[in-house]
């Protein structure tokens, strides 16, 4: 299976990700999926300078993203799959990309969204989109690092 985790993380590309999880992880690839992300050459370069040397860097769009992995672009690689929020996640599951597993690591507290924990805030969607990756047969955990407990997302919830 091409996709190793599938992480929940409003700041994708950032010290705890290429340290801390690419250790745990090894994987060949760091994916972001964003649908507006992938539209700003700018960011885009940004966060490749961020990826550990002798990894590789997609920032793609969800159809994309649902494209290539049906066309078995990813298949001899070991993906690290970073999203935004859990509805991108939704939408790839739903398009056929295999998901072993959900990690909910950063979601910032805004208007709509009242903070479950240290670093995860939550809002209706968000939790509506958790619901549905549930239904559609994926474990969903809370961990910020890879050596902390997961939690199951329902104790937050």
């Amino acid at each position: 299976m091409p996709v190793l985790l599938a992480r929940v993380d409003e700041r994708l590309i950032h010290g705890v990700v290429v340290t801390e999880w690419f250790s745990a992880l090894n994987p060949k690839r760091f994916m972001i999926v964003d649908d507006t992300i992938s539209n700003d050459e700018t960011l885009k370069r940004t966060m490749r300078m961020a990826k550990p040397s002798g990894t590789g860097m997609s920032v793609i769009n969800t159809e994309t993203a649902i494209t290539n992995f049906k066309n078995g672009k990813y298949d001899d690689h070991g993906v690290f799959l970073l999203v935004k929020n859990p509805e991108t996640l939704v939408n790839l599951k739903e398009g056929g990309v295999e998901i072993p597993k959900v990690d909910i690591g950063i979601i910032f507290p805004d208007a709509d969204k009242k903070r479950v924990s240290k670093y995860v805030a939550l809002g209706e969607k968000d939790e509506e989109n958790i619901k549905k990756l549930q239904e559609l047969g994926l474990n969903v955990v809370l961990q910020y690092l890879p050596n902390d407990p997961e939690e199951s997302i329902n104790k937050y919830m």
